[in-house]
């Protein structure tokens, strides 16, 4: 199939600057011709799409998410997996989330919808899948029902090693507690022992499988850098020596801005007032969160000014709100509008390691893109106004019909 798309305001993620009277060919779900000099390619037997000014981008990546925290007793499990089949197919359609890597899911459902997608067998994002997160005995979250507690060296291993049996992408390890659990669960607490800690990185670099470390103060975030870790998350605490061994190993960090920003004290927004109010989280929460604010944000500061690498993710829920807050809240906090946009295009399919295939929009790559009604380079919350999103080049989701919204999306 081959589509033509034409008056085109072309965002690429690869320079800094909107081009208008852009033209893309897409053939074969790829892009196969970039036409900006006011040109357009030879459209042939093409569908041809005039975009009438409007922001063609690569779509969004998030790269920190979770399924809804239900335990077995509270919904089934069949209804646990339905539903969060829903919110991956609403985040590609509703807000033009195109990837996004799993931090945590019980009874490997990422897994399970990530191969649905890939097979065809519905219309959903790219899906990283992780399985569990692993934690000791009274460990991190334990509340979610995504957890796995491990004890001991071969505790991890042999936790590790089934991770892997059952399809996993990546291994999600939370060194340390976090800002939103009981009174023992505190992110400036580590839980892990060193012999836990190298036994777990250990198998994984054997097996070759990425680490992505849940790390919330300086001690962790430092054991998951030194042993080899992929990705850090949140990072609510860093001191100066965390920047610079990000920067020494080249290792990329997840911020997850929403989880310390998102609270009645700290809205700007109406999107993050309603959010708010929906979430309704516990006061004392609230108390925690919006005391480790201003750390997280001074160390989001100076990673952002540093160079880390960085890529966007939220850890929050419904999915298809959760990357357009965590949009908004890097903005908020420092990041230009290109620096966030890069975050959840570019650079969120490059921890995810298929940057050459997607993320950016150049010749050769495969065609996830979404159009948008205002420029996010001037306002990122544009990125809110999504008219299309294009999967592997076909229209999945069409918001310029005014009737769209009455009928059910097309899969």
């Amino acid at each position: 199939m081959r589509t033509l798309l034409t008056n085109a305001t072309l965002i690429d993620c690869v320079n800094p600057k909107a081009v208008e009277r852009a033209a893309v060919l897409i053939d074969g779900g790829r892009i196969r011709e970039i036409r900006i000099d006011g040109g357009t390619p030879e459209a042939g037997a093409a569908a041809v799409l005039d975009l009438k000014g409007a922001f063609l981008m690569p779509g969004l990546w998030d790269v920190h998410i979770h399924p809804d925290y239900y335990l077995p007793h509270e919904m089934p499990l069949a209804d646990q997996v339905a539903l969060f089949g829903h919110r991956l197919m609403a985040a590609l359609t509703e807000a033009g989330v195109v990837g996004l890597r799993c931090a945590g899911a019980h009874h490997y459902m990422d897994v399970a919808w990530k191969r649905a997608f890939a097979l065809g067998q519905y219309v959903g994002p790219r899906v990283f899948a992780s399985g569990h997160f692993l934690t000791t005995t009274g460990g991190h979250f334990l509340t979610s029902g995504h957890a796995l507690e491990c004890d001991g060296p071969y505790g991890f291993v042999t936790a590790i090693r089934e991770q892997i049996k059952n399809g996993v992408d990546h291994i999600k390890l939370n060194l340390s507690g976090g800002i939103l659990g009981p009174a023992w669960d505190r992110h400036q607490n580590s839980f892990l022992l060193e012999d836990e800690l190298r036994a777990a990185f250990d198998i994984c670099r054997l097996r070759e499988f990425k680490v992505m470390a849940h790390a919330t103060n300086p001690e962790a975030v430092k054991n998951a850098i030194r042993l080899g870790a992929h990705s850090v998350e949140h990072g609510y605490i860093m001191d100066d020596e965390c920047i610079e061994l990000f920067l020494k190993h080249d290792t990329w960090y997840v911020p997850t801005l929403a989880i310390s920003h998102l609270t009645p004290e700290q809205v700007s927004n109406d999107w993050e007032r309603r959010w708010v109010k929906q979430r309704n989280m516990a006061h004392d929460l609230c108390c925690r969160a919006d005391a480790a604010s201003d750390v997280h944000r001074a160390g989001f500061e100076k990673a952002l000014k540093a160079g880390v690498k960085m890529a966007l993710g939220s850890d929050i829920r419904p999915l298809k709100d959760a990357a357009l807050l965590e949009l908004g809240l890097w903005v908020r906090d420092g990041a230009t509008p290109w620096q966030a946009l890069l975050a959840a295009t570019r650079d969120g399919a490059a921890i995810c390691g298929v940057g050459d295939e997607l993320g950016t929009i150049e010749v050769g790559k495969r065609a996830d893109l979404i159009v948008v009604g205002g420029s996010p380079l001037e306002d990122i919350n544009n990125v809110r106004r999504l008219q299309l999103v294009l999967k592997d080049g076909v229209i999945v989701s069409d918001k310029r019909d005014p009737w769209a919204k009455s009928r059910p999306p097309a899969f």
